[in-house]
């Protein structure tokens, strides 16, 4: 089975107020790329990367008049992929969705939320101490995680959940000291997502389910100068000894020579392009013998695909984030 996470850079802009697909030459929100050239390069990738299922990560919108999964299988069903059923979960305002596109004759998967008192619905509020006062704040995902009870055909359960965690930019803050207190108070929220987080994963883990945790969490080991104020990234935080990710864990060995990366930004001060692992399949011990393959589809660090130009155009072209797949042995 294959699995993939892939955050398309703002997905929702290919879509009218009816889901309807608009490829024309108008500019879609990917800078300096028209409508029409990047649904055309993110259908190229999904069905070069041929997964049973996607987690697609800033899927297209739900609102008064759009559904997320309507414009999923609209666009899969114009791409010609088989992976052509969508379910998402609790929409968000921000027209950045999470929503899974699956083959339906290889697996089901269907919105299973849940809630404890340790950890409460992903739509909820999440009580904690941020800021050690001795008073407990209040948490909310703008992004509330996806959470999927999956069955393959062969009857294995999987729960898979995805996630999109986002530490906000210091919008309002003026002063560089403003800044500095705006972007602690909000890793802090971050963390205490991953917090959340990863306390469903333990549960699961727990009841001995095999678990999947696939998205964007927007950190990694080393990926800021916060990192070190609170000891350990979001990322460190969600896996807690629990969950496995090769990618992830290549971060937090000692000298760690060659780093893999999932996306590719452009820094208009330095005018130079930089790198940063961000995406990431996640996987419970309970998976690790079944023969796990991860890669990530990157047009200039995997090789395959820097060799077949219409493939490494078609990543460039369609989001600044590239996919990570998984491939394992299920019945």
């Amino acid at each position: 089975m294959r699995l993939a996470t892939y955050n398309i850079e703002w997905f929702a802009n290919l879509f009218d107020g009816d889901d309807n697909l608009m490829l024309d030459g108008a500019p879609s929100a990917r800078h300096g790329v028209d409508r029409y050239t990047q649904g055309r390069a993110i259908a190229h990738v999904l069905r070069r990367i041929d997964a049973d299922a996607v987690m697609v990560v800033e899927a297209p919108n739900t609102g008064r008049t759009q559904r997320t999964t309507r414009a999923l299988e609209r666009f899969a069903e114009e791409a010609g992929l088989r992976a052509r059923e969508a379910v998402s979960g609790f929409p968000n305002d921000t027209q950045q969705e999470i929503a899974l596109l699956y083959d339906p004759d290889v697996l089901g998967a269907v919105h299973d939320a849940r809630s404890t008192p340790e950890a409460p619905q992903f739509d909820g509020v999440f009580r904690i101490d941020l800021d050690i006062d001795a008073r407990e704040d209040e948490v909310r995902f703008s992004k509330p995680p996806l959470e999927l009870a999956v069955t393959t055909k062969g009857g294995t359960r999987l729960r898979m959940i995805g996630a999109h965690l986002k530490s906000k930019a210091p919008h309002g803050a003026k002063s560089r000291d403003e800044i500095t207190a705006v972007s602690i108070a909000n890793r802090r929220k971050q963390l205490a997502q991953a917090i959340w987080l990863h306390r469903r994963v333990a549960e699961h883990a727990a009841a001995g389910e095999h678990v999947i945790v696939m998205g964007d969490l927007n950190d990694g080991p080393g990926l800021d100068q916060y990192e070190k104020l609170f000891g350990h990234s979001s990322v460190e935080i969600v896996m807690g000894g629990l969950l496995n990710d090769p990618n992830a864990q290549s971060l937090a060995r000692p000298r760690a020579t060659s780093l893999p990366s999932t996306s590719r930004f452009y820094n208009p001060e330095t005018k130079r392009y930089f790198r940063a692992l961000l995406d990431y399949v996640m996987i419970s011990h309970s998976l690790m013998g079944r023969q796990p393959q991860w890669r990530i589809w990157h047009p200039f660090e995997d090789g395959e695909c820097y060799q077949d130009e219409e493939m490494r155009e078609a990543l460039l072209n369609a989001s600044d984030h590239f996919p990570v797949t998984l491939d394992f042995s299920v019945a």
